[in-house]
């Protein structure tokens, strides 16, 4: 990756980038914060595996956000914010309602990163780099956690 600034954007269209991209940082940093929640209450479940590769996966997408900010010249967000406490109040009553709440929790919690994703992709002011993260790593990520997440959903639903 090119680790120069990017000296052709437009100043605007930059801090517009960086501020979308803190987004979903912040996004990210909540849900590796919401994941181990889910996955020290539910530790002993066969499914807590699938769990953990889903919130690594969310670790390093937020490592690789925190990498194009840095490549923006910019200071990357370092807590999920408002957001994750509200996050976590949630997940908080989910986790205490069983399992089947908890994992309906985190599906929307990926539904929600997933539009996320995709409003930046429609953003024109997004840049392109970023654009090119989001559509190749970051946003075939959450689709694949959805997926899992709906079959655990169905395992732990019988």
């Amino acid at each position: 990756m090119n680790t120069t600034p990017l000296p052709n954007t437009p100043v605007d269209k930059r801090e517009h980038c960086v501020s979308v991209c803190n987004s979903l940082l912040r996004g990210e940093i909540s849900a590796v914060e919401t994941y181990g929640m889910v996955i020290e209450k539910f530790s002993e479940e066969p499914e807590v595996g699938i769990l953990e590769r889903i919130r690594s996966e969310h670790e390093q997408a937020a490592f690789q956000l925190r990498n194009r900010l840095i490549e923006m010249q910019a200071l990357p967000e370092t807590s999920s914010g408002a957001w994750g406490a509200i996050v976590k109040t949630v997940q908080g009553t989910a986790n205490l309602f069983g399992e089947e709440s908890a994992v309906k929790s985190l599906q929307q919690g990926e539904e929600i990163g997933r539009g996320a994703y995709e409003n930046a992709l429609e953003d024109v002011n997004v840049l392109p780099e970023c654009k090119n993260l989001i559509r190749g790593r970051l946003l075939p990520m959450v689709t694949n956690h959805t997926d899992r997440l709906e079959s655990i959903g169905k395992v732990i639903g019988q």
